[in-house]
C-alpha cells in the first residue's frame, strides 16, 4: 500500500533549490520509498537515524541518493499512512541532519 506524501513548507523550498535532473531523482526515489517506507528490518525502504554527534532523529528516517550526495530525512505517522518530508539537502558534515533536527522540533514531528 502505498503512503501518502506529505512535505513541510522548508522541504518544498529545498525542492525548489535544486536543478531540474537532481529534483526528478530525489522525486522518484521518495516515490518508490512511499510503497514502503517503513525500516527496512520490518521490509520497508526505511534507513533508520538515531542519536548521534549531539543530534537527536530517532524515529525519523532517511533517504540516501549515493551517486548525487543528497539525502532526505522524512517522518512516519503510521495510523495515517503519511510519510513527511522534513528536509531534502546535501549531506555536507551533518547539516543536514542538524537542520532537520530543529525542522522536527518546530513542527513538533
Amino acid at each position: 500500500m502505498k503512503w501518502d506524501i506529505k512535505y513541510l513548507p522548508e522541504a518544498v523550498d529545498d525542492l525548489n533549490e535544486l536543478d531540474n535532473s537532481l529534483k526528478s531523482q530525489i522525486l522518484k526515489g521518495i516515490r518508490k520509498v512511499s510503497i514502503n517506507p517503513l525500516p527496512n528490518k520490518e521490509g520497508g525502504y526505511g534507513k533508520p537515524l538515531g542519536n548521534k554527534s549531539g543530534v537527536n532523529l530517532t524515529g525519523l528516517y532517511k533517504i540516501k541518493f549515493l551517486g548525487i550526495g543528497q539525502r532526505v530525512v522524512y517522518a512516519l505517522e503510521k495510523s495515517e499512512n503519511e510519510m513527511t518530508i522534513i528536509i531534502v539537502s546535501a549531506r555536507a558534515d551533518n547539516k543536514v541532519y542538524w537542520e532537520a533536527e530543529k525542522r522536527r522540533e518546530k513542527y513538533n514531528l
